[in-house]
Parts: C-alpha cells; sequence; structure tokens
C-alpha cells in the first residue's frame, strides 16, 4: 500500500512539473514580441479607434485595441492610427499606445440621452464618442473600428470610399464596427444637436443613432475601389468581406464571403466569448487566430509573472498535500486492527454529521477545484497557457480533496480527466465541416456521461459505507516528522 502511494505522488509531482515546465516555455517564447510604431509626417487618411471607461471589461478592450492597431501596423497601412481616448482612460494606457505608434485624442464623453431609456445596455452608455470621429477633419478619410475587428490585410482602399460608407451584415441595418467617413464639423455640430434633442435611436447606441442619421445607405450603391486610386463623392455599402461576422465561419470551418476581399473579421457574439478571452477557445476556433495576432504584437509580457506565480502556488499546495498523504498511508499499519474511518486510520468516537453532509461538502469542493484556478488566470492570456494554469490548479486542487477526504484517485480526477477530453474534441482541427463538429462535439457528451455518473456513484458509495470519518488523520503524525524527510521519500 505504501509503495502504491509512493508511485501515485511521484505520478501527480510528475504531471504538475511537466505542466509548469511547458507554462514557462510558453512565457518565455510570448514575452518578447513587439512591433515598432509608425513614424513620419501627418498622413491624409487614419485608421481610428476609441476606448472609454466604466465597464466591467475595460482592460480587455485596451488589450484588444493594441492588438488591432499593431496588427495594422505589422501591415505596413498608408494611415495614421488614431484613438479617441476618454478623459478617464488612464495616463499609462494613453502613454503605451503612443509608444506604439498611435496617436491619442483624448475627448470628453458625450452623455447619452438614452441612458434611462427601458432595457437600454449600460454597457453602451458611452458609444456615442464615436460620433468624435467627424471632429478629425486633418485627414480626408477615416475608418473607424470597433476594437474586436481583427484584420487579415491591408484594407487600404477603404480610404476611395465617399462621404459614409458601412457593411450590412444585418440584412437591414447597416453594422458600426468598421465604417468609413469623412471627417466635417458640420456633419459633426449637426450630430451633436441630434443627440441633444434625443433623435429617436433603435438601441440607445452608437449603431441605432447612425441608423436614423444614414436612413438610406441600404438603397446606396456597393462599393468598388476605383483601378486609379481616386476617391469616390457619396454613399456606400461595403462588400460583406470588410465586416465578416466570426458566425459565418463556424458553419464551413472556412472562409467562403464572395463578396470583396475577405479582409476583417468581426465578432459581434456573445461579450463573454470574445475572442481575447483565453476559455473562448476551443468554444469558438477563431479565438486562436485573434492570439496569434497578439503574438505577434505585443506579446503577454504583462500576464507571464502572474501565470507563473499562479502555477508555483499550486505546485506548493499540491506537495503539502502528498506530504500529509505519504504520512497517512505510514500510518495505516498500525491502526489496522482499531475501529477504522473510511478503512484507514482511528476515527473519532462520534459521528459528526450526516453522509449526505459529507457528499454535498465533498461535490462543493471538487466544483470549487475548478471555479477558483478559472476566476484566478489573467482574462487575456493565450488560451493554451490559461487551460493548461486551469488544468494544473484544478489537479492539484483535486489532490487536496481526494487527500483530505481519502477518496479513491480515479473518480476524482474523471471530471478533470473529462474536462482535458473535451479541450481535444472541440478543439481537434480534423472537423469537415461545423456540422461535423456538432456531431463529435454531441458524441463526446453522450459517451463521458456515464463515466461521470460512474464517478459519482463511486464516491458516494465510499463516503455513504463509512459511519465515522475524521479528515486528515495523519497530521499530528506529519508534524512528528520533518517535511524535508517526507519529502524525499516521494522523490
Amino acid at each position: 500500500m505504501e509503495n502504491r502511494n509512493g508511485k501515485t505522488a511521484q505520478f501527480r509531482l510528475s504531471v504538475a512539473l511537466f505542466w509548469v515546465s511547458t507554462l514557462l516555455t510558453g512565457a518565455a517564447f510570448s514575452s518578447h514580441a513587439a512591433h515598432a510604431p509608425l513614424k513620419g509626417t501627418l498622413k491624409a487618411n487614419a485608421y481610428a479607434t476609441m476606448l472609454y471607461m466604466g465597464t466591467p471589461r475595460d482592460y480587455e478592450f485596451y488589450i484588444a485595441a493594441r492588438v488591432m492597431l499593431g496588427t495594422l501596423v505589422r501591415f505596413q497601412v498608408d494611415a495614421d492610427l488614431v484613438v479617441i481616448a476618454s478623459e478617464s482612460v488612464p495616463p499609462q494606457w494613453q502613454k503605451t499606445l503612443t509608444d506604439e505608434g498611435a496617436k491619442v485624442v483624448v475627448v470628453s464623453d458625450i452623455q447619452n440621452p438614452y441612458a434611462n431609456y427601458r432595457n437600454f445596455d449600460k454597457r453602451f452608455l458611452l458609444t456615442l464618442n464615436k460620433i468624435y470621429a467627424w471632429s478629425l477633419t486633418e485627414y480626408q478619410r477615416v475608418v473607424m473600428l470597433d476594437a474586436d475587428n481583427l484584420f487579415l490585410r491591408a484594407p487600404d482602399e477603404l480610404f476611395q470610399c465617399g462621404q459614409f460608407c458601412a457593411a450590412f451584415i444585418n440584412p437591414c441595418i447597416f453594422h458600426t464596427g468598421l465604417f468609413v467617413l469623412q471627417p466635417s464639423n458640420e456633419t459633426f455640430s449637426n450630430m451633436m444637436h441630434d443627440i441633444s434633442i434625443g433623435k429617436e435611436s433603435s438601441d440607445g447606441a452608437d449603431q441605432g443613432f447612425l441608423a436614423s442619421h444614414f436612413t438610406d445607405l441600404l438603397d446606396r450603391p456597393m462599393f468598388h475601389p476605383p483601378a486609379d486610386g481616386s476617391r469616390l463623392d457619396g454613399l456606400f455599402r461595403l462588400p460583406l468581406g470588410y465586416q465578416m461576422d466570426a458566425s459565418f465561419f463556424y458553419l464551413k470551418l472556412k472562409w467562403r464571403v464572395p463578396c470583396g476581399p475577405n479582409s476583417v473579421i468581426t465578432f459581434p457574439s456573445v461579450p463573454m466569448l470574445k475572442p481575447w478571452y483565453w476559455w473562448s477557445w476551443p468554444i469558438l476556433p477563431l479565438g486562436l487566430s485573434w492570439h496569434e495576432k497578439r503574438v505577434a504584437t505585443i506579446g503577454y509580457e504583462t500576464e507571464s509573472p502572474v501565470l507563473i506565480a499562479e502555477s508555483l502556488f499550486y505546485i506548493f499546495i499540491m506537495l503539502v498535500a502528498l506530504i500529509i498523504r505519504q504520512r497517512y498511508a505510514c500510518s495505516e499499519k498500525s491502526s489496522m486492527s482499531r475501529i477504522t474511518c473510511f478503512g484507514r486510520g482511528p476515527c473519532a468516537e462520534k459521528k459528526l454529521c450526516h453522509p449526505w453532509a459529507i457528499k454535498l461538502i465533498i461535490l462543493a469542493l471538487v466544483a470549487g477545484s475548478f471555479r477558483l484556478p478559472f476566476y484566478m488566470i489573467p482574462t487575456t492570456v493565450h488560451p493554451l497557457m490559461g487551460w493548461g494554469v486551469f488544468l494544473l490548479g484544478s489537479f492539484c486542487l483535486l489532490t487536496v480533496v481526494n487527500t483530505a477526504f481519502q477518496l479513491p484517485d480515479l473518480p476524482v480526477l474523471t471530471p478533470w480527466l473529462g474536462c482535458i477530453g473535451a479541450l481535444f474534441t472541440m478543439g481537434s482541427p480534423f472537423y469537415a465541416s461545423g456540422i461535423t463538429r456538432g456531431l463529435g462535439i454531441g458524441i463526446y457528451v453522450a459517451m463521458i456521461t456515464p463515466f461521470l455518473w460512474w464517478a459519482a456513484k463511486r464516491v458516494s458509495g465510499v463516503v455513504h459505507a463509512k459511519v465515522y470519518w475524521e479528515p486528515l488523520m495523519a497530521w499530528n503524525s506529519v508534524r512528528s516528522e520533518p517535511a524535508s524527510e517526507t519529502l524525499m521519500k516521494l522523490c
């Protein structure tokens, strides 16, 4: 028995050290990525985006804006990069954006007259700041961008478009994640007047407001850039290739957008599945494409030390748990003839609580073993790094639960093994289409469910079969021997 526990401890330690070495390699690889700022005189045109504060995800959108602008730098676009930043944006963020080649224009927040409307989404409270793009009159054309755009190429031909151009993802309402405009003080003043009088808006955000301002865009001609490089006048619809909704990808798992060059991917989906969140992959496969852009631009220098610290913390608590487990195993031989608890040691003389209460406690601790690592990981790390720390943390915490209640190893680790299987199933690159991917996920769920049910019944049976229990009964014996000697036995 002692030999078996020693081998189990060595296996757990080996798994943990493997994850840490993998994370250290990934952190070292990603921490050197950077991009050079654009230099030179004022350009005739600009790509612009905006930043404001007041949402729970301000930092994530700041990172997203840096990656998007860094991608444009790498494509060597022939335009300035402008960030329309609220006064509340931290000065350090503004400095970082400037150092990375952007021109930061600080503005006062436009008060949203629709904030008190029923069903108004507070996330869009300051999106009307996008109107400031019309005040950038030093430029002939501006391409206004949301931070969740992923560029596949440099679409500089957009600067040949007219006074206002946008794409229709919705068949009837144009999308404002990317649009082309001609800056004009007159247009800016008219829009500010419409805001002040509370002109009708379908959603109280920038999209509803602009849709009410350019009401006939659906009837305008499609934009085709002139071969001679000249600029067009008027309003135009942009081909869908300039705003490819990421959801179009998931049906065929490839891009088949025949309308214009496939240039820009946008992610107007569930906010918590934006591509920069590490957990969005492999649920949505395009998350890796966004992180490839981040690796090539700003890297992960900020998050890497946090991941390393978390990994070392998990290794430490698992080592403590294994030391206690080893001492517990050593105490079994001297206690086999006495009343046992979980069949492995001396028990308390009275029943501490009902078995169902113990089952609920174990269930809560197992669930917490997954939830705690999930919430501790920085949200915008690379998915492979995020899932690596998540699996390491949950593995170590499950080891603690296993040690505390002396549960069988495999049933406790079955949900953890199921997570690994789910990652491989969803992340497999061999699916021919989104339909086959969905079928594969469904088959995996059907296959893993009986194993999870077996694991739950196995743990429940072990707990229910024992009337008396006393967690961590070997603690006194652990204290009687130096931890360094026990650690040497594990090795």
